[in-house]
């Protein structure tokens, strides 16, 4: 996909790990974030430590807007989870074009697999290449509360 979104020029995209302000995605994931409402700060810095990070951050203040980490074993497999965009600036294609810049980050590994799970953004991850899983009856899953 050659035609990918890119970050709008007013914003900038990190996979500093050391950029994420976890207070900052602490707040957003553990009270808005439909999948993550209540997770722990300890959880969170245990799932940052485990994962590569990224971020979008507007240029003039430096402040995070938009934030992602990937599980992966970096030869074969790899989970998009915890993405979030921050309200003020929803609507403004940034979602889109972090996943995107994310997709472009993960190439040289040589990925066979990219996952995630979504409720209500199919439409975002359909513009960056992902598909419904064709045989999911294949899958399986392990799951705790």
């Amino acid at each position: 996909m050659n035609d990918l979104p890119s970050i709008p020029d007013d914003h900038e995209f990190s996979a500093d790990p050391g950029r994420v302000d976890v207070d900052r995605v602490h707040r957003w994931l553990s009270t808005d974030a439909y999948w993550a409402l209540g997770r722990p700060r300890e959880k969170l810095e245990r799932a940052i430590e485990g994962s590569l990070n990224f971020g979008v951050y507007d240029r003039a203040s430096g402040e995070q807007v938009a934030y992602a980490r990937v599980v992966t074993d970096r030869a074969t497999f790899a989970w998009l989870c915890d993405v979030y965009v921050d309200p003020s600036v929803r609507g403004k294609g940034i979602g889109t074009a972090m996943v995107a810049a994310v997709r472009e980050h993960l190439l040289p590994y040589g990925l066979r697999r990219l996952l995630l799970a979504t409720h209500d953004a199919h439409g975002v991850y359909e513009k960056v290449g992902f598909t419904a899983l064709e045989r999911p009856e294949q899958w399986m899953v392990l799951a705790s509360e």
